[in-house]
């Protein structure tokens, strides 16, 4: 099976995840950046962008 890129795109375009209880979010990064997103579990606002697996 190869990975398309519709597939690829709904699975780590705009998803992040907090460094302290690692819950996944989607957002966009301009929010990220400003800090307006927090996490949604804690409340921490360390969030880093989710990796692709290979």
């Amino acid at each position: 099976m190869g990975k398309f890129d519709e597939s690829i795109g709904r699975l780590f375009n705009r998803v992040f995840v907090c460094r302290n209880c690692k819950t996944k979010m989607r957002t966009d990064k301009l929010r990220i950046m400003k800090g307006e997103v927090k996490c949604k579990k804690c409340g921490s606002d360390n969030l880093r962008p989710i990796k692709k697996s290979k």
